[in-house]
C-alpha cells in the first residue's frame, strides 16, 4: 500500500492494485498468494539443552513439509534429479534446511517457500577486495537490472556480503527474513542499502516490469567477515508474494 501511493504510473498503480486485491482475496479464502508455492526452506535455530528423540530428524523435517503440501493442496514443484530425470517428487520434498546452534532449550522454525521465478534471477560473484563499495553496488544493481520483470516485481532483494562462496548465498537469502524495511544494525550497511534501494527504484522496471518507481521494497544486507583476499557478494531476490511462518517450541 506503501508503494501504491508512492507509484506514479497509472499501469504500475493497476498493477499494485491487483496486488493488493489479490493479497485480501488469498486472506479471506485461506488460498495461497502466488500459485507458486515453492521450495520449502527452513531456516532452524537449535537451543543446545534441547534433546531430540526419534531415528530421523531430517525425515521428522521433510514429513511436515509432505503432510503441509499435501493437506494445504500446495502446488508441488521439486523434481528428483536437477538434470537426468526430472520428475515430479510428488509432495514437495525433499526441502532444504539450514541449521544455526544457539544457547537455550528452544528451538525457533522459520519456513519459508521460495519461488522459482525470483530464485532464478538470483547471483553471485567473487568481487576483488579493491572494488569495494562501488563493485558491490554494482553488482547488485546490474543483477537486478538482468532480472527486470522476471521475479515479478515489486522485489526484496537480499544481499550476502563477505564470508566464502557459499556463505554469503547464505546470507542473502537469510536477509529476505527480515521485516520489510527494517535497518541494517550497522549505520554503514543501513545507509547502502538506503542507497540501492534509491538507484534500483530509479531503473524504471516498475511493477511487474511494466515500468514505474517502485520495483523493489526493500534491499537488506547480511554481512561476515572474509579472507583478505576475497569480497563474495551474493544477490537473492524475492518476488512481492514474501510469504514466512515462524514458531518457537
Amino acid at each position: 500500500q506503501s508503494a501504491r501511493q508512492n507509484e506514479v504510473s497509472h499501469l504500475g498503480m493497476s498493477v499494485l492494485d491487483d496486488i493488493i486485491a489479490n493479497k485480501e482475496i488469498a486472506e479471506q479464502e485461506g488460498l495461497a498468494l502466488c500459485q507458486d508455492t515453492g521450495y520449502a526452506v527452513l531456516f532452524i535455530e537449535w537451543g543446545l539443552d534441547v534433546i531430540f528423540e526419534g531415528d530421523n530428524l531430517y525425515g521428522a523435517i521433510n514429513e511436515g513439509v509432505r503432510r503441509a503440501y499435501q493437506e494445504g493442496y500446495y502446488r508441488k514443484s521439486i523434481v528428483t534429479d536437477p538434470l537426468f530425470d526430472r520428475k515430479n517428487t510428488g509432495d514437495n520434498t525433499p526441502c532444504v534446511v539450514h541449521f544455526e546452534l544457539v544457547s537455550g532449550d528452544k528451538i525457533k522454525i522459520i519456513a519459508a517457500p521460495k519461488g522459482g521465478g525470483s530464485e532464478n534471477m538470483s547471483a553471485i560473484r567473487m568481487l576483488k577486495p579493491s572494488e569495494g563499495i562501488k563493485g558491490v553496488k554494482n553488482f547488485v544493481i546490474e543483477t537486478v537490472e538482468k532480472a527486470g520483470g522476471n521475479p515479478c516485481p515489486p522485489i526484496i532483494v537480499g544481499v550476502g556480503i563477505g564470508g566464502t562462496f557459499e556463505k554469503c548465498a547464505y546470507l542473502a537469502k537469510k536477509a529476505l527474513l527480515r521485516e520489510i524495511g527494517t535497518k541494517n544494525n550497522d549505520d554503514r550497511y543501513a545507509r547502502l542499502e538506503e542507497e540501492l534501494l534509491r538507484e534500483i527504484n530509479n531503473l524504471g522496471i516498475g511493477p511487474m516490469g511494466f515500468g514505474g518507481r517502485v520495483t523493489a521494497l526493500a534491499v537488506h544486507i547480511e554481512y561476515y567477515p572474509c579472507h583478505i583476499a576475497s569480497l563474495p557478494v551474493a544477490v537473492n531476490i524475492q518476488c512481492h508474494s514474501a510469504r514466512h511462518k515462524e514458531i518457537i517450541i
